[in-house]
């Protein structure tokens, strides 16, 4: 609350918001608060009611040459743009023949493939097929593309840190001159042949981001399939694991967490909050998700918003697997990440 202030001091206080100054005694307590207070609400799309249908009619209404990219933004209700604070979450189709021409920028992306066959995401001339389920990792200031060399349309979620790197003042970007796509560069998945089998070339990785473009489904999956055997649930999160840079073990991404995450049929997490904000998409099963005083039914391919530290937990009514990512990479880095756990004293 402010301090009460006396004629004197009101007319001191005026005479100084004439000159930009503001006395720290009247607005404290409003800049540095106890505790986060969220900014935005969470918010939930169900795919095959609320998404699908839009970026399948985009796909017959709009080409990828009169669009650039063919992509639908998810919004929060509470941003002009963006998913949460830091990070958006969009819904972009590619139909078979064409091609989203090369271009690059400051914020870094990823891709969690939706659904269909036969498209591919090139990182400077390296070509990744996709497959439902894979992760795929563009690098800030990365040249990338899109194509599709088989009939039918293939859809996948991006997520970027747009509204961080604006906040930020650094954003860049740059259209490719040549034609469409970047000239390839490496035969396709080059990278995972490089960095994905547990061994390193002998050359040292500079780049802070990882040097392998693609974490396929399959292996994802037979992780979490492996570690269930040891029976060695967490409370707040049954098996979650991060998605790492394989020449550091750190995130894939210096802004951009990233997680694969599995609950059993039945299980049920405790409460959970921290500070990052996080975008979660249901990637198998079934199940519940309840942030703050919402609760979701969770299907394939459905999204949902969980807004910084606030308190959220899972239900699965079959065995459900969760993709997710957030801004907790760039919290860590300026030790601003922070979590508390309902089932824990704090701490």
């Amino acid at each position: 609350m402010a301090v009460a202030q006396n004629e004197a001091q009101q007319a001191f206080t005026a005479r100084m918001l004439e000159r930009n100054i503001t006395p720290l005694w009247t607005v404290g307590k409003q800049l540095v608060k106890r505790e986060p207070e969220p900014r935005i609400p969470s918010v939930y799309w169900n795919y095959q009611r609320d998404v699908r249908p839009f970026i399948l009619e985009a796909a017959d209404l709009i080409t990828a040459a009169e669009a650039h990219r063919r992509v639908l933004v998810l919004n929060n209700p509470a941003l002009k743009h963006g998913a949460t604070h830091t990070m958006t979450c969009a819904i972009q189709a590619i139909k078979g023949g064409e091609i989203a021409p090369a271009h690059r920028h400051s914020q870094a992306a990823l891709r969690f493939i939706i659904e269909g066959e036969g498209a591919y995401t090139a990182v400077n001339g390296e070509r990744i097929y996709m497959h439902p389920g894979d992760f795929i990792v563009t690098p800030a200031w990365t040249w990338h593309d899109h194509g599709k060399e088989t009939d039918g349309v293939m859809i996948w979620l991006d997520g970027l840190d747009v509204p961080l790197v604006n906040h930020l003042g650094a954003t860049f970007s740059d259209d490719y001159d040549g034609e469409g796509a970047f000239p390839q560069s490496r035969p396709p998945h080059d990278s995972f042949s490089r960095y994905g089998s547990g061994l390193l070339p002998l050359e040292p990785v500079t780049q802070r981001a990882s040097p392998m473009f693609a974490y396929p489904y399959e292996r994802t999956r037979t992780a979490l399939e492996n570690l269930r055997k040891a029976n060695d649930w967490d409370a707040c999160h049954g098996l979650k694991l991060k998605f790492a840079n394989p020449a550091t073990g750190d995130w894939v991404m210096p802004t951009i967490a990233t997680f694969a995450q599995l609950l059993p049929k039945g299980f049920k997490t405790a409460q959970y909050r921290s500070t990052e904000a996080t975008v979660v998409m249901t990637a198998e099963g079934r199940g519940k998700a309840t942030v703050g005083d919402r609760t979701y039914t969770l299907g394939k391919n459905d999204i949902f918003v969980v807004p910084n530290w606030t308190w959220w937990q899972l239900e699965a009514d079959d065995d459900l697997v969760l993709l997710s990512y957030s801004d907790r990479a760039v919290l860590e880095k300026l030790d601003l990440w922070r979590e508390q756990r309902a089932n824990e004293p704090r701490r």
